[in-house]
């Protein structure tokens, strides 16, 4: 009972951030943001929306200017309608970035215009190559009580450029995202489009406290790698009410990669997410892993719908990360037009360096999926666990998948043990298995389940 007391333990947010009601979910409390008391236009600054005057030293001055009203309750950059290009930006404690409906920020097409920083410490160097990585667009280190939000404006990566460089192996770093916070609480992500992020969209990386909440996130289909929402090494995550549409994953849970993850020994734990709309390319909408070093534990999602996708929900890890992917319930999902609905795999992603140890073991156990339909799907589930560290107490329960004509086989285990209870197609006999009990703690899971379904 405890993982699920943590699991539900009340979220409080300070100064411009209230939550009224009752104990819940991470996303199960009314969010609403107060004013702040000062507020100033980017046009104050010398800034020019016209979509080619670069506007960096603008954000950058007036986002000191409002430095100063950090002890008097905080205050607001407002960004009125226009096309406001820039380079890579530094938000500030105590700061709401408010983006009006017809404001865009635009990111530099100029590689020049983006910093480069050193690598994060629990992946010792750029997830895409050795070396340090280009500060994001939108960065925020060590803060307290930031939020950017507006009334639906836009942040454009405009990421083409990046995905150009990075297809013809042009880049000496790896590629910047769209908003970054590093080691920071209480922060608000909300109303808000964004597009085009040369890489991922919004990365929470050691950060408590984050709601994402009513945000459009989209990228082609051929853009290679994008990723929209990754939670990672973060705690107290909610993600709700958003439609994501990716290269890659629209949604990834990560936590460190190898010897670096473990090193570092931060989870991402107790993530919250809720009526999401996902569709991915060629990854998965709802991934955890493969860099999970540190850990997953604590996640709770439920309604949310899956399509268009290559995969559904995936969990990915392989030998020599360690960690572990645990204490996880997915119930209430709907799938469309998936190649493959359900997947877990021992056999996923490279390694940082050479200095990584091939005898630490991931750990991929107590995985809930329950009330899942699923139409036009190719394969309903592969799931390819470590021999020398199996995947236990996967459970499934109520899963009605409509495997469509071309399907080459329904189900693919190895190296799993679990229990199914109400699932079609008939899954593989790995899933009825008695292995330490499964049944009984499948069972146990579930109910566990339905009481925090009914919170």
């Amino acid at each position: 009972m405890k993982m699920l007391v943590a699991l539900l333990l009340l979220l409080t947010l300070s100064n411009a951030v209230k939550i009224n009601g009752e104990e819940a979910g991470q996303c199960d409390y009314k969010l609403t943001l107060e004013p702040r008391p000062h507020s100033v236009s980017i046009s104050e600054f010398g800034a020019v929306g016209d979509g080619k005057t670069l506007n960096t030293i603008a954000f950058q001055n007036a986002i000191f200017y409002l430095k100063s009203f950090a002890d008097k309750g905080g205050a607001q950059l407002y960004v009125p309608p226009g096309r406001w290009l820039t380079g890579s930006i530094n938000l500030t404690s105590h700061l709401t970035l408010f983006l009006e409906k017809g404001a865009v920020i635009l990111g530099s097409q100029d590689s020049s215009h983006w910093e480069v920083v050193e690598p994060l410490p629990s992946y010792g160097r750029g997830i895409e190559l050795p070396g340090g990585r280009y500060r994001s667009l939108i960065n925020g280190y060590m803060l307290h009580d930031v939020v950017i939000t507006g009334d639906n404006g836009t942040i454009d990566g405009q990421g083409s450029v990046w995905w150009d460089w990075y297809s013809s192996h042009s880049l000496n770093y790896s590629r910047p995202h769209l908003v970054e916070f590093v080691a920071s609480d209480y922060v608000v992500v909300s109303n808000l489009t964004f597009l085009n992020a040369p890489a991922y969209n919004i990365h929470p990386v050691y950060c408590s406290n984050v709601h994402v909440q009513n945000v459009s996130v989209s990228a082609p289909p051929e853009s290679p790698h994008t990723v929209g929402i990754v939670p990672d090494s973060s705690d107290n995550v909610c993600i709700e009410d958003c439609i994501i549409k990716m290269g890659y994953d629209a949604i990834a849970l990560k936590s460190g990669w190898d010897e670096y993850g473990i090193s570092y020994g931060r989870p991402t734990t107790d993530v919250h997410i809720r009526r999401v709309h996902l569709q991915s390319s060629s990854g998965s909408s709802l991934a955890f892993g493969s860099e999970m070093s540190g850990g997953i534990t604590n996640v709770l999602v439920e309604h949310i719908h899956l399509y268009n996708s290559f995969s559904g929900i995936e969990f990915r890890t392989t030998k020599g990360r360690g960690g572990y992917i645990e204490k996880i319930i997915i119930s209430d999902v709907k799938m469309e037009n998936i190649y493959l609905a359900l997947a877990a795999t021992g056999q996923c992603g490279s390694h940082p360096d050479d200095k990584y140890d091939p005898t630490a073991l991931p750990s991929l156990d107590h995985i809930t999926l329950q009330d899942v339909i699923g139409t036009n799907i190719t394969i309903a589930g592969h799931f390819t666990g470590i021999q020398e560290s199996p995947f236990t107490s996967l459970c499934l329960s109520n899963v009605s998948l409509s495997i469509n004509s071309g399907s080459p086989t329904s189900w693919v285990c190895s190296n799993v043990f679990g229990f199914t209870e109400s699932v079609f197609p008939e899954p593989c006999p790995d899933l009825e298995s008695s292995y330490s009990n499964t049944s009984s703690d499948c069972f146990s899971f579930l109910h566990l389940n339905g009481q925090a379904a009914a919170l």
